[in-house]
């Protein structure tokens, strides 16, 4: 179904979860900026948590994010996600809705359920948020029946578990052991618990992954009931991420390998009745992230494709984004820091982009052609961008009906490549990224 064109997957390209991306934040926005447009949301509101802690840290992972070993700075963390969790709600207007709660990290389920229990108590009373939609993602590794009993108290709707991999020789290799025991356990507390959407994380080009070791963890992910199943392609930066150093760099699939692996996983879940979000995300057809994508509603936020209409997303804890419309703008990465700032009873936000109106109207074509496959593209960035797009447009993977531009079935793997050539930032830092398959 899919053709292999190295040329015109060469280049690194972001996710573009957000546009501009975070390569382009700098320290002339900060906490002013935030609370400016703090003060004057009106609307409908998402919060994301961080929290940046794991019992183990896998090698693979580019999350921020540390050991969960010493309870007094698990401790002080949360003491000042606390703070923050006030703060910030002093300066929402009351008028602002909370829709949604999603808690992600590392991994929350690192710290004690307790403490999860007051952080969503305090979440829920500070921003006066009424039966919110609450999302978590889960360390099988670190779930166990009194975690399952919170998620059900609380009504946890939706979870996402980082499997990765079913295959023990290759959780060695990324250091994530975690028997398919452990995993088939922690899908059954969590049904059992009420969770009605969950997730699973694969990933391929592994070291030393075969093709045969995808299928079977596809075929584990569909015959466990995955409502949703995101298929990453592992993004080996260790010039970026030190960790990533214990990965054998060896053993990793070659470029059409991992192109290979991408498009078999695609044609397995479709063959199995997913819908296809993109093309490395999948939701079974009654999953509401299917309906969005099948009716034209899908989103792109910091937590990948969403149905989240809310036009505003709120970070709470280190290092995370909020966005809005006109401004994105992130919190101290660093633990120790925003401890202290926030012990000053001051926000941390410290880097960020005002989106001015190209932004806006370049992320709206960049979103279309993610999202739902095509997207309006006014006359002025034709004329831009589509010198650039010739080679993709030869090859019959994307073409312009009106004036719209239409990503082809067989172009789904050079979506972000396609997308990219409407970022007029991508000129330098490509280090930062990985490849597009």
């Amino acid at each position: 179904m899919w053709t292999y064109l190295p040329d015109l997957l060469a280049i690194p390209v972001p996710r573009y979860t957000s546009f501009p991306t975070a390569a382009e934040f700098d320290d002339r926005v900060g906490a002013a900026d935030l609370l400016r447009v703090l003060e004057g949301e009106t609307g409908e509101v998402s919060l994301y948590v961080h929290i940046p802690f794991c019992e183990k840290i896998c090698w693979y992972c580019g999350c921020n994010t540390s050991v969960a070993n010493r309870r007094d700075r698990v401790s002080s963390y949360l003491d000042a996600l606390h703070r923050e969790i006030t703060l910030v709600s002093e300066h929402l207007p009351n008028a602002a809705k909370v829709t949604r709660i999603a808690f992600g990290g590392g991994s929350p389920n690192g710290i004690p359920p307790i403490d999860f229990v007051r952080l969503v108590d305090a979440l829920t009373l500070q921003f006066a948020a009424s039966r919110p939609v609450i999302s978590i993602e889960l360390d099988p590794r670190t779930m166990g029946p009194d975690w399952a009993a919170v998620i059900g108290a609380v009504q946890i709707e939706r979870a996402s578990l980082g499997v990765q991999t079913f295959a023990p020789a290759l959780q060695e290799a990324i250091g994530r052991v975690q028997p398919v025991q452990m995993i088939e356990g922690t899908t059954a507390m969590l049904r059992a618990a009420g969770v009605g959407s969950l997730n699973y994380d694969l990933m391929y080009g592994l070291p030393g992954q075969t093709m045969a070791d995808l299928e079977d963890s596809l075929r584990r992910s569909v015959t466990l009931g995955a409502d949703r199943i995101a298929l990453f392609g592992y993004a080996h930066v260790p010039h970026l991420i030190a960790r990533q150093r214990k990965i054998d760099d060896s053993a990793l699939p070659d470029a059409e390998t991992r192109f290979r692996m991408a498009a078999f996983g695609y044609e397995y879940l479709l063959s199995e009745g997913y819908v296809p979000i993109g093309f490395d995300h999948f939701a079974l057809p009654g999953d509401t992230l299917a309906r969005a994508a099948l009716t034209g509603k899908l989103r792109r936020n910091f937590q990948g494709f969403t149905e989240d209409r809310a036009p505003v997303l709120i970070g709470l804890g280190a290092s995370s984004i909020s966005s809005f419309p006109e401004l994105l703008v992130q919190n101290e990465k660093n633990t120790g820091r925003y401890r202290m700032m926030l012990s000053q009873d001051r926000l941390t936000a410290n880097r960020g982009i005002v989106r001015g109106a190209d932004d806006r109207r370049r992320g709206a074509v960049i979103e279309g052609l993610l999202c739902q496959g095509r997207a309006h593209v006014d006359p002025d960035l034709r004329r831009e961008a589509f010198p650039l797009l010739e080679p993709y447009l030869a090859a019959g993977l994307c073409e312009s009906d009106g004036d719209d531009l239409v990503i082809r079935s067989g172009g789904l793997p050079y979506a972000r490549s396609i997308a990219a050539r409407f970022d007029p930032y991508r000129k330098d830092s490509l280090r930062r990224f990985s490849s597009a398959v």
